[in-house]
């Protein structure tokens, strides 16, 4: 749509000028606050005439702000003319067109793209989603909102994009199975990212601050939570957990997850692999073929092929179980308070942009006590069912609903205190403002 040219050029200086203004005005506040956190106190009669003289150095020829100086990261306008594996018509989002060559094309489309090549190995998509019809359960879609609420507030706070699907991108995978094929074009869509972070709607982030460690990971193509004795020893589907894993955006995942998915209810062989996953695992109780025990298979029996490039991690929660952790969430914030209260810096206000900065701070006191008692970095509502309400027979439904409000609550709370305030009682959604140097 031509863009209307009702208003005046005053008019769009003065609105444009105020956008970049408080933009500069903003990043000075960064800076300042940054020296304040260097020394003890900010000083009390900060000096702008620097900032004046940078305005000035920012204007045009006819005195009008440049709204693009000094802007940096990705062009999200530029995509040249020259073909990339876009413009091939045999190229396919869809798992019956196998995508070759992954690893050039990626290369060469960054070529194409060069502001995107700074940082892209560390570079993240996150992806989730839920089934395209209403839940069942009266607060199902309640809950899934809190859920994907809490996923949006993890990746604003360091930088991640998100995708969130609730289409059937075929028809015949369902349920778990319906992720793969949302992996593979959430591949072919982003080729700047360097990992797929997938996550299922059940599980959230009770830890805010965490970030991967992405470094332990530099040989590996797939990272998932699971116990390498559980798996490869006692043979057991159960030493992992399918529902939350990270998966690079390489030829190898392409073609991982072509074996993967081959395993599930859309292919011919859908029966044969339940009777295999079946006979190769002990504890795997029904027929059907599931991913998890398709990925334990693959895992254990293919380690050459597949085996050595999945890592199983055990020294964090990426996965945690929820039976395990709701009831430990008031202890943990008393914890993490009394971190607080050692170190002014950690109870002085700021932007929530700037958090990483002080939750590096408060990191160096957790690794400092080696804390047993630190947040679960994602908890995992497995088996309670949140959008159609047929929660596992082990668990009450009230112990399932419960769980997941103190959960929501205690992430909200680690948002909500850059915002002034905090849920006093994690079972009650209300709220409460929080005093000057919370928590002295």
């Amino acid at each position: 749509m031509a863009r209307s040219n009702s208003r005046n050029k005053s008019s769009v200086w003065f609105s444009d000028g105020c956008v970049f203004f408080g933009g500069v005005l903003a990043a000075v506040f960064v800076v300042w606050g940054f020296w304040s956190f260097i020394a003890p106190f900010p000083p009390k009669t900060p000096n702008f005439q620097s900032v004046t003289a940078r305005l000035k150095s920012l204007k045009g020829p006819d005195g009008a702000l440049i709204c693009g100086a000094g802007t940096h990261g990705p062009d999200l306008r530029h995509d040249p003319p020259e073909k990339t594996f876009y413009d091939d018509p045999e190229m396919g989002y869809t798992l019956d067109k196998p995508m070759k060559n992954w690893d050039e094309k990626r290369k060469e489309w960054l070529l194409h793209h060069p502001s995107f090549i700074p940082g892209a190995r560390k570079r993240i998509l996150m992806v989730t989603g839920s089934q395209p019809f209403p839940c069942q359960n009266p607060i199902g879609d309640h809950l899934l909102l809190g859920f994907f609420k809490n996923k949006v507030d993890y990746c604003r706070l360091h930088g991640y994009n998100i995708f969130y699907n609730n289409v059937l991108l075929h028809s015949n995978m369902e349920t778990y199975w319906s992720k793969y094929p949302m992996i593979k074009a959430a591949m072919m869509a982003h080729p700047e990212v360097e990992w797929i972070w997938w996550i299922d709607s059940d599980a959230m982030f009770t830890d805010m601050d965490f970030k991967l460690p992405l470094h332990r990971y530099k040989n590996h193509n797939l990272m998932i939570q699971g116990w390498p004795r559980l798996v490869h020893e006692d043979k057991s589907s159960m030493g992992l957990n399918a529902g939350v894993f990270l998966i690079r955006n390489c030829q190898w995942s392409l073609d991982f997850m072509d074996e993967w998915a081959n395993m599930g209810p859309q292919s011919p062989e859908y029966k044969k692999w339940g009777e295999i996953q079946k006979n190769t695992f002990k504890d795997k109780n029904y027929p059907e073929s599931d991913d998890q025990a398709g990925l334990a298979y693959l895992i254990v029996e293919e380690k050459e092929k597949w085996g050595n490039k999945v890592y199983l991690e055990t020294e964090y929660a990426f996965s945690g179980y929820w039976e395990d952790l709701v009831g430990t969430y008031e202890n943990i914030t008393e914890r993490y308070n009394e971190v607080d209260r050692e170190d002014k810096r950690l109870r002085r206000r700021h932007a929530e942009m700037v958090s990483e900065n002080y939750s590096e701070t408060r990191e160096k006191y957790l690794k400092k006590e080696e804390a047993s008692w630190r947040r679960p970095f994602i908890t995992h509502f497995t088996g309670c069912q949140p959008c159609n309400g047929n929660h596992n027979e082990m668990y009450s439904g009230d112990s399932c609903w419960n769980g997941m409000k103190k959960a929501l609550n205690f992430a909200d709370n680690q948002v909500l205190r850059n915002y002034g305030y905090v849920h006093p009682d994690l079972l009650d959604n209300s709220v409460s403002p929080i005093p000057f140097d919370y928590p002295a």
